[in-house]
């Protein structure tokens, strides 16, 4: 008899790629939608004929009991959150009911109506924010810098308590920076491949960053949600890191996607008044401004996914250069698909 999965956030990123994977392993897939006055199924609207949808909300925990009944689900995956740390200081109370208490509101809903269920968490390096150590581990003290970061902290340790406290099979992620080519706009990564895009196309002249000497462990979500399942599938509920041990900074990031497109760039000047310029051109066509750096910056996360990899036999398969890659690809399909809908 197939397992049944329950996904929050299944219209995101990692949600539609945790979807597909379910799916292919044989699943009766269920996901939690927020009714909105339109419709939106995002990143699963290929596969929407193949998921069950159910109305809730993570602030709700009646709706989430309801989600429970209807989906019996053996799997929880619990992956909505209000997501984008910038956002977090202008809406810190809503980050915090959906991110904070909206997983306990989850965990008692799998405790009232199938406490046999096995949760997953999804966590975030975010956590570590002002790092106590180089690389982190599971065991690296945490200290988060954004109303984000300490929502996402009460979402780890209130899953690690219903463990220890009522035995469920709850699990919690620490999941470094993960993109693809469904990350949404608003994030630094895709912001960069879709204006590499727009640049390289002639509709956008140049892209307006912040901090370029950040440092991030990037990887792909494809990779990432695997591991979550594999978490899911062990004798005994744990923590993992999930990173690729390695760091890059924003700058490389930007240098990286250009490269893709056959555009090098020369970098002058310093801090806010730093500027990339197009070689061949000597057009500018990076800018850094000021109002997108954080009011409490994260300089840089590493991790390192040592015990992920011997406890659970996950690598990651996709390297940095693909990643970006495949990003700069999507992105530049995309717009030119946009190009020619004008001209039609």
């Amino acid at each position: 008899m197939a397992k049944h999965a329950l996904i929050t956030g299944i219209t995101g990123q990692d949600g539609s790629y945790l979807a597909e994977l379910l799916l292919e392993k044989g699943y009766e897939v269920y996901g939690i939608m927020r009714r909105k006055s339109v419709v939106d199924y995002g990143n699963v609207d290929h596969i929407k004929e193949k998921i069950h949808f159910i109305y809730a909300d993570m602030t709700d925990v009646i709706s989430l009991i309801s989600a429970m009944r209807i989906s019996q689900a053996d799997e929880v995956y619990n992956l909505a959150a209000q997501s984008f740390v910038a956002t977090s200081w202008e809406q810190p109370l809503a980050t915090a009911e959906i991110d904070a208490l909206g997983v306990t509101n989850m965990l008692e809903a799998i405790r009232a109506v199938k406490p046999e269920c096995r949760f997953y968490q999804a966590s975030t390096s975010e956590m570590f924010g002002l790092v106590q150590e180089m690389p982190q581990t599971e065991k690296t003290p945490f200290y988060p810098r954004s109303p984000y970061g300490v929502a996402k902290l009460y979402g780890h340790w209130i899953t690690k308590n219903y463990r220890e406290s009522y035995g469920l099979f709850a699990c919690s992620g620490i999941l470094f920076n993960h993109e693809s080519e469904r990350r949404g706009l608003e994030f630094v990564t895709r912001k960069i491949t879709n204006a590499v895009a727009r640049i390289k196309l002639g509709v956008q002249d140049y892209v307006e960053l912040g901090n370029m000497d950040s440092k991030r462990d990037w990887g792909h979500s494809k990779d990432y949600v695997r591991a979550m399942w594999l978490m899911l599938q062990q004798d005994k509920p744990d923590d993992y890191v999930i990173a690729t041990n390695e760091t890059r900074t924003v700058r490389e990031f930007v240098e990286t996607a250009f490269s893709h497109v056959g555009i090098s760039i020369e970098w002058q000047g310093s801090g806010v008044d730093e500027v990339g310029i197009d070689k061949a051109t000597g057009k500018v066509i990076v800018k850094v401004n000021k109002k997108f750096f954080r009011p409490a910056e994260v300089d840089v996360l590493l991790g390192n996914p040592a015990k992920a990899e011997s406890v659970l036999g996950w690598k990651r398969e996709i390297p940095f250069s693909d990643l970006v890659a495949r990003m700069v690809k999507n992105d530049l399909a995309l717009v030119e698909h946009e190009l020619k809908c004008q001209n039609v």
